[in-house]
C-alpha cells in the first residue's frame, strides 16, 4: 500500500490508552527540557544561558550561526569582554564587545559602551533614543564559550517557518505512530 497507507492504518489502530501514554511521554519530554533550561538559568545567573549569533557584526571571532554560552556574576564588567545585551524597544539580544567602561562619580554605577568587532562605529545608534551607555540591567551575560555553526538550525527555522512546521509535523507523526 505504501508509506502513506501504512501510516493511516497505524493511526487507525491506535488505542486510547496508547495515545494517552504517548501524550504523557511527550509532556514529560517538554517538561524536562523546561526544567533543564531553568536550572541553567540558575547556574549561569543569566536569563538566557545560550544565544545564537544572528549577524556578522562579531566576525571573525564569532560567525553567524555560532551558539554562545553565557554566564553572569557580580564581577565588574571590563573593556574587551564580549557581552550579550538587550536594548529597550528591541526584542532580539545583541552580541558585542565592551570597548569602554564608565563609572558615574555620583552613584558609583558602572556603564559600558559596546561595539561589534566587524562594525565601524560604536553601538550608540543601536541603543534606545537618548541612551549613551548600557547599564548592568541591560546586560544578559558574558560570553564564556561557543559552538561554531550549531545555531544554524535555529536561524533556518526562524527565516523559513515552513521547515519548522514540517519538522514539528514529522515529529508529531512519529510520536503518534510509534509502537513502543
Amino acid at each position: 500500500m505504501g508509506l502513506i497507507g501504512d501510516t493511516v492504518d497505524s493511526i487507525k489502530s491506535i488505542q486510547v490508552r496508547q495515545l494517552l501514554t504517548q501524550a504523557v511521554s511527550l509532556g514529560m519530554i517538554v517538561t524536562s527540557a523546561l526544567i533543564i533550561w531553568k536550572a541553567l538559568m540558575c547556574i549561569t545567573g543569566s536569563e538566557s544561558p545560550v544565544v545564537v549569533v544572528l549577524s556578522g557584526s562579531m566576525e571573525p571571532g564569532f560567525k553567524r550561526g555560532d551558539i554562545l554560552f553565557l554566564h553572569m556574576n557580580k564581577d565588574p564588567i571590563r573593556a574587551g569582554e564580549i557581552v550579550v545585551f538587550n536594548v529597550d524597544g528591541r526584542e532580539i539580544p545583541i552580541v558585542h564587545r565592551v570597548i569602554k567602561v564608565h563609572e558615574r562619580q555620583d552613584t558609583g554605577e558602572v556603564e559600558v559602551l559596546t561595539k561589534g568587532d566587524n562594525n565601524y562605529g560604536d553601538d550608540r545608534l543601536l541603543y534606545a533614543q537618548g541612551q549613551l551607555w548600557l547599564n548592568r540591567n541591560h546586560i544578559m551575560g558574558r560570553a564564556v564559550g561557543f559552538l561554531p555553526y550549531v545555531g544554524w538550525v535555529t536561524i533556518v527555522m526562524t527565516e523559513k517557518p515552513i521547515i519548522k512546521y514540517i519538522l514539528i509535523g514529522a515529529l508529531g507523526l512519529l510520536v503518534i505512530t510509534s509502537k513502543d
